[in-house]
């Protein structure tokens, strides 16, 4: 795997404002836990909860058990909790056992809605998020299903008092589904439900009724104007709103469990004791509700906190079946569209791309300081990924409107079993599954500012994708529009597949991988039946080298030397080679190939062989900072495959080195190395919002 050794203002694209981009990585006010972000990035099941029933909901210890049990349902239920807080002015997505005890132990915590989450942030605080806190957060975190316990709604007498829940106001403008037991008793349930409907809001009882429950009752006295049964059919109209695009949300009232329904009737008496003694010492606003819980609780002799974590539990549980089924519902109708896409483009015969590579479970280490102190353990963060140049390619070819074959090898581990459930977008149908084989597995440990210190990697199952293996995919090879080597895979097979280009006459792309691996075509005469290469300039320097043509001993500083270099080692080989592309991390792109009567580099695929005119292109880095950077392995793969679509698809080369320039800053900006948030549409230069582009440097090749 080719990693990027200087990424901190290395390019290669411009970040689209998506919840990987934003909030991720860019933003130090938010953190979002790499077991959410991994989960939302794969399209699974993640349930975001709210923090306030920890902070104000709850005396210690209980508010921290139950907050603890209840994420141990949605992990039950086969979902990822996403518990968001506010703790030290930072909004955090998904929370530690540690930040659990912080927020539950904590005094001086704020109930953070919508109107104090600048203050909080602003003033470095710790508070818990309301509902409609949490539904900001979930709706920018990419998170569809929200489960609480209750909402806010219209107080009584709220008519003269004007005293609306902002939870109401949110449900109205944030595409959210929200999982709860209804509004309190305390609340105008008449007035709320009148409200909602104001605010456009759909909402729906879950199970047989459509009797609107009142939190610590199954029955409110009023009704919903809709009702689901199951968890699929709630998927099914939380599906539907999004897909609409509606911008307001759903909410889904869950009665309580019929056991601890028994007790509603005393606690409601309670209820209405508490109301009349905070009315009398004068509270109001935001104290009223807990004021209220923990009163209800003294008179209820603990039932109603019973109760209360009853309905939260039996609320998780179902949220949870419901995020998964909306989960399965997704990904269904993506596979469909897909197949119905793939279907027209068979219709149209556009042609198919073959990539052939490795393919790679990643493990990136990133370090929370400047340096490393090697033989102790140093603070810092580990996510995992799937990688591997070819696989990088063929996912980043399948995200921008393309269904390549790739033709790999992993073994028959659980390493294979979840990179190829990750992959289940892709063509993955050359893949060989080897019993007694290892996944190939790489380790990058990058330091704070994004310099690679080390890697390690376990890439034997690499050496068995072989000439008698890939000969199998003879018929696909010949008739592809583009095939695409990487230099993991053994010289014989990049031989074979080099020769089965040269008697099609069919474009073929080499992307090096390494200096140790970028020779391999160059020790043979296998290399002029390529037509495309992307080398950084080390590896342009081993493959001159391997052709027996002199280069320099230190590669040089300066921008004009580098230039200068380049373009000298690139002479030699567009002898043959139609075009290469030379990344120069910071420095940005070189294109040399084919002068065209535009003034540029003519990418497009040669009809025939004649003398030309050579020339070449300098385009300048887009600048990525350092504390953006979260994976450095994956930009030169995002670079290069966005190019290959951007020719495939007939662009100019301006458009095409843009498109790769985008695609590589958004692989920089995302924990995996082709982000799943890539699309046709996040790199087209003419749809993207980004400083000016400026202008690139010509210059003579002679």
């Amino acid at each position: 795997m080719r990693m990027l050794k200087k990424t901190s203002t290395l390019i290669l694209s411009r970040g689209i404002a998506t919840f990987q981009s934003t909030w991720c990585k860019k933003d130090s006010l938010f953190r979002v836990h790499p077991c959410v972000s991994q989960a939302v990035a794969e399209n699974k099941p993640v349930v975001a909860l709210e923090s306030t029933i920890i902070t104000h909901g709850m005396p210690y210890p209980h508010n921290l058990s139950t907050a603890k049990e209840v994420e141990a349902l949605v992990r039950a239920e086969g979902a990822t909790p996403a518990t968001v807080g506010v703790i030290e002015g930072a909004i955090h997505v998904g929370l530690t056992s540690e930040e659990l005890d912080h927020l539950a132990r904590c005094k001086s915590s704020l109930k953070v809605s919508r109107r104090d989450l600048p203050y909080a942030i602003s003033k470095a605080l710790s508070g818990g998020t309301t509902v409609s806190a949490t539904m900001i957060v979930a709706h920018q975190a990419a998170i569809p299903v929200f489960v609480t316990g209750g909402i806010g709604g219209v107080h009584r007498d709220g008519e003269n008092s004007l005293d609306i829940s902002a939870d109401l106001t949110e449900l109205g403008r944030t595409p959210t589904a929200v999982i709860c037991a209804g509004v309190k008793s305390i609340l105008d349930i008449g007035r709320t439900l009148e409200f909602l409907e104001t605010q456009g809001v759909c909402v729906a009882t879950y199970g047989t009724s459509k009797n609107f429950p009142a939190f610590f009752s199954q029955q409110s006295g009023f009704t919903s104007p809709y009702q689901v049964s199951n968890p699929e059919e709630a998927a099914t109209l939380i599906a539907s709103t999004l897909s609409l695009g509606l911008q307001s949300g759903v909410l889904i009232a869950v009665p309580i469990p019929e056991e601890h329904a028994a007790a509603g009737q005393q606690i409601e008496e309670a209820i209405h004791a508490a109301v009349t003694e905070a009315s009398a010492k004068g509270i109001t606003g935001k104290d009223v509700t807990p004021f209220i819980l923990q009163k209800v609780n003294e008179l209820t002799k603990g039932k109603s906190l019973q109760a209360n974590i009853a309905l939260i539990r039996n609320n998780a549980r179902v949220g949870s079946q419901i995020a998964c089924a909306l989960s399965k519902q997704m990904s269904e109708r993506k596979l469909r569209s897909r197949t119905l896409h793939c279907g027209k483009r068979s219709l149209n015969s556009e042609s198919d791309i073959v990539v052939i590579g490795g393919i790679n479970v990643d493990f990136i280490a990133k370090g929370k300081m400047k340096t490393f102190h090697f033989g102790q353990t140093n603070p810092g963060s580990v996510c995992q990924s799937f990688g591997g140049v070819g696989r990088n390619v063929a996912d980043s070819l399948s995200r921008l409107g393309h269904r390549p074959l790739f033709v790999s090898a992993t073994g028959a581990d659980s390493h294979s079993d979840a990179v190829l459930n990750y992959c289940k977008h892709m063509n993955t149908s050359g893949v060989a599954r080897l019993k007694g084989q290892s996944t190939a597995t790489y380790c990058a440990v990058i330091t704070e500012s994004g310099e690679l210190s080390l890697g390690l990697g376990d890439m034997d199952i690499h050496q068995q994708i072989t000439e008698h293996y890939v000969s199998q995919f003879e018929k696909q090879l010949s008739s592809a529009t583009l095939l695409c080597l990487d230099g993991n895979i053994p010289v014989s097979t990049i031989n074979y597949v080099c020769s089965v280009a040269r008697k099609h006459s069919i474009n073929l792309w080499y992307e090096p991988t390494d200096t140790e691996k970028a020779c391999k075509p160059f020790l043979s005469d296998a290399w002029k039946s390529m037509s495309y290469s992307s080398p950084n300039l080390a590896e342009l320097c081993t493959m001159t080298k391997a052709l027996g043509i002199p280069t320099p001993e230190v590669l040089p500083n300066s921008l004009e030397e580098v230039l200068s270099v380049a373009v000298a080692l690139s002479r030699p080989l567009l002898e043959h080679l139609h075009c290469l592309v030379v990344t120069l991390g910071a420095m940005g792109v070189l294109v040399c190939g084919e002068h065209d009567d535009a003034g540029s580099v003519n990418l497009q695929p040669r009809k025939q062989k004649r003398r030309r005119e050579l020339c070449a292109l300098h385009y300048q880095a887009l600048t990525v900072k350092a504390e953006e950077t979260m994976n450095v392995s994956g930009a030169g793969d995002s670079l290069a495959s966005a190019l290959m679509a951007g020719i495939v698809q007939g662009r100019d080369t301006d458009s095409c080195v843009r498109m790769g320039l985008l695609a590589a800053r958004l692989s920089l900006a995302s924990p995996h190395p082709i982000p799943p948030t890539l699309t046709l549409d996040s790199v087209d230069p003419t749809k993207v919002q980004t400083q000016n582009w400026s202008k690139p440097s010509f210059m003579w090749i002679y």
